[in-house]
């Protein structure tokens, strides 16, 4: 149903068309609502990021980058952040995107992925993350200023690859 593929320069307007919503609602990701376009592609394509789209007929849905979440002794996990458009959700994006990522994480030799800080009220993603058998390992409390519902808990899920 949906093509995922690598990136490229191509792709900024389709991305940044993606992330400026998920950016400017502040529930999510812990990036400033206020992010510009060239500092939020220039962290999304970070020289460390493998970045990928997701694409159907009418153009790119979702995108995606991987990156080691650590350096030097940790370097042997896989981190990840997903965006889907708007207009996609609950269509299958993210859960392509998270098959793709975990099938290139153990082609580039990860051995576990990690995601260091998920909202808690994220129910959709932490569900969709659980069905790919991840777990929460750990609860951060109040961790995130949530722009609704105040001071809520982030949590670190992982699985093994």
């Amino acid at each position: 149903m949906f093509t995922v593929r690598p990136a490229c320069p191509a792709d900024y307007d389709a991305i940044w068309a993606i992330i400026e919503p998920i950016i400017r609602s502040g529930d999510v990701y812990t990036l400033p609502s206020d992010l510009g376009r060239e500092e939020a592609l220039a962290h999304w394509f970070t020289a460390t990021h493998e970045v990928f789209v997701a694409e159907e007929a009418d153009g790119v849905v979702g995108t995606y980058y991987m990156r080691a979440n650590q350096r030097g002794g940790g370097d042997h996990v896989a981190n990840c952040g997903y965006a889907t458009a708007p207009a996609f959700s609950g269509r299958g994006v993210a859960r392509a995107m998270c098959a793709h990522s975990l099938d290139r994480a153990r082609e580039r030799g990860f051995r576990a992925m990690q995601f260091n800080f998920v909202v808690s009220t994220n129910d959709r993603a932490v569900r969709l993350w659980q069905s790919f058998g991840f777990e929460i390992i750990g609860r951060l409390p109040e961790a995130f200023r949530h722009p609704q519902k105040g001071f809520v808990d982030a949590y670190v899920m992982y699985r093994h690859l």
